[in-house]
Formats: C-alpha cells, structure tokens, sequence
C-alpha cells in the first residue's frame, strides 16, 4: 500500500483527482487492458460514447475543464482512501472533510505558510491608490462581515449592500483603535499596588486616538439603537458567527441575518447620514419689503 508520493508526477495527479473530486461524486473505470481511470458520476451514463477522450465540463463556474482523467494508479487511490482524502460512499468516491485544506496547503508557493493558507479564501483584486491601480490578493475569510458580503436575497442582489458592510468595516476599525478588545494572553507586566499621591490617573495614559475612537463607538452604539447595537458588536468587532449570536442569544433561525442588516444600515446612515430636503421657506411681501438681519 502506498504510504507516500514519491514523484512529483504522482503529486500532480492526486491533486487533479482532488480537485474532480471536489466538483461532485466520482465513478472508477476500468478499461479492457487493466488501466484505471476516474470520471464524474454524473456523466457516467455517456462514458460509452466519451471513452478515450477528455469529456466537456458542465455547464456554469467548471465549464470547459475536463471530467475524466486517465491512467489512475490504483495505489494512488488507496493513498487517497486511506488518508482521508477521498472517502467511499457506495460504488462512488467523494470528497473529505480535509479535501479542501490539503489542496490549499499542497497548492501554497513556496516560501509561504502552507498552515496558515488553508484558513485563507484569496481573491485577487484591484487597489486605486492615488490614481494609480495595481493588483493585490484579499483574505476573503480574515473578517466575518466579507463572508457575509457574499450573501445573496431572493433576486439574486447582495443582502448587505456595499455601504452596510463598509459601516460595519469602519466599526470594527474603531473598536480596535479604542482598544476595547479584551485581552486573550497572560500579561506579565508588574502591577503598582496604588497610584503615586499627586500622579494623573490613569485615563490620561489614554492615547488622544483611542479616546476619539471610543468617542466613535459609543456614537455609533447610540445611533443604532440598544436592539440592534449588541448584534453588530457581537458580528463586527467580536468576531462571532450568525449562528452562534443566535445560540447566544435564543434567537429563532435565520434571526440574526435580519436583525444584523438593520443595524448596518442604521450605521451607515449614522456614518453618512442622507442630505436634508426641506423646502425653503418663502415670505411674501411688498415691492420694498426687505427682511431684517440679526
């Protein structure tokens, strides 16, 4: 049984069969001179007419990339199998709880944290710095709110507008600068059994930039309202999840997505309020009426 990958070309192979493996169910075939080779379950019904040729893709996202791959060792199937890779449902295989994670890591260029790209969802995108615009990756997954961008309403438009998620953004940016995020590791700093008689307390220590941030956060907690404030606080800048804020909470299912939207868009009207549209005022007069100042 093959323990481990010895040729850069077995690697290859398994993270094609990896990939395939990922975009639905897969069929083992085996031809008439013993080779093994691994197509879709979902195009198995036209493996007659495709044999010996690559297959189209399906229709969508994985459009023109091939469905069947050839030459399969059945060692490399067993390594697949054993390690979790690949997991035996019937007469198909699928994909593992650790499908995707080992592609990220094998995929990782080297030089680079292949532990800490698995974590990672990048997207490339393009950064407009003045007036210039040049190329950058974005973590897609390092804040809660750009999983939640992702969401989409019933016709298909994103449930938290741009300037929702951007509220939210600004928030947590404000949390973090006022330094109110609890602390996560020992201190080892020694701590005075009293203040010094005639020293200034402590809230001096207090840099002027954090105190405008939390000046900024405890306006924006108002604005919003103490119904929806603690939603967006729980999401933005603590980093929790829609479910567990609903498990928290008692919550119905599906609660929290709703609760959470009208707190952004209360903060982004807070953030950029909309311009006033009154009428102006008009006063009627004679032709030498001329109106008093001051």
């Amino acid at each position: 049984m093959m323990q481990t990958l010895p040729t850069p070309a077995e690697r290859r192979l398994l993270l094609r069969l990896l990939k395939l493996a990922l975009r639905g169910p897969l069929e083992v075939l085996k031809g008439e001179d013993g080779r093994l080779s691994v197509c879709c379950a979902k195009s198995g019904a036209e493996k007659g007419k495709t044999k010996g040729r690559k297959e189209d893709g399906p229709d969508g996202p994985d459009a023109g990339l091939p469905t069947r791959i050839t030459d399969v060792p059945a060692g490399l199937l067993r390594f697949a199998v054993a390690g979790g890779l690949i997991v035996r449902d019937g007469p198909v295989l699928k994909s593992g709880e650790g499908t995707a994670t080992y592609l990220r890591r094998a995929m990782v260029a080297p030089g680079d944290e292949a532990f800490l790209e698995q974590h990672r969802d990048m997207a490339d995108e393009t950064l407009v710095e003045n007036g210039r615009r040049r190329p950058v990756r974005r973590n897609l997954a390092e804040s809660p709110l750009s999983g939640l961008a992702r969401l989409k309403d019933r016709n298909g438009a994103a449930y938290y507008d741009e300037q929702a998620i951007a509220a939210g953004e600004r928030l947590a940016v404000d949390f973090e600068r006022a330094g109110l995020q609890p602390r996560i590791t020992s201190s080892f700093e020694p701590r005075l059994a009293g203040r010094v008689r005639g020293a200034a307390p402590a809230s001096v220590e207090i840099a002027d930039s954090a105190l405008g941030a939390r000046a900024r956060v405890n306006a924006a907690i108002e604005a919003m309202g103490p119904e929806l404030a603690g939603v967006a606080l729980d999401v933005c800048c603590f980093m929790k999840g829609l479910e567990t804020v609903e498990r928290e909470r008692q919550w119905p299912a599906r609660s929290a997505k709703l609760m959470l939207r009208a707190a952004l868009l209360a903060l982004a009207r807070h953030y950029a309020p909309p311009p006033k549209g009154g009428r102006r005022r008009h006063h009627w007069g004679t032709q030498d009426f001329r109106p008093e100042i001051g």
